[in-house]
């Protein structure tokens, strides 16, 4: 998988979860779509299941991530950070392979 959660990503999708209170949802699943000012942007949202043919799973601080093998080339070595600040709170997504991203962050080009 090359995604990697930091710890703060990590406790913040553990407390959503725990938030919403709906154990049937157990993974996070990330992954790129098109669409946004750049051309793709970021697909981030819980699900309960994953399909071993399509998708890279990992666990990662005690969070399993899912992510389809498409979106796997191009999310490649992208760290998700939650970031907590008095100007923004939020996932950050750093991508290497984003050659262009629009200001707000939430799409790319590759």
């Amino acid at each position: 998988m090359g995604i990697m959660l930091t710890e703060a990503a990590a406790n913040e999708i553990r407390r959503v979860l725990d938030e919403q209170n709906r154990p049937e949802l157990k993974y996070v699943r990330v992954g790129v779509v098109g669409g946004g000012c750049s051309g793709f942007q970021y697909d981030f949202n819980f699900t309960n299941e994953y399909d071993e043919a399509k998708d890279v799973f990992g666990e990662q601080h005690g969070v399993g991530v899912v992510v389809d093998k498409k979106s796997d080339l191009f999310l490649d070595g992208t760290t998700i950070d939650f970031y907590t600040g008095l100007d923004k709170r939020g996932f950050t997504f750093n991508n290497p392979n984003a050659v262009k991203s629009c200001g707000c962050g939430s799409s790319f080009s590759a």
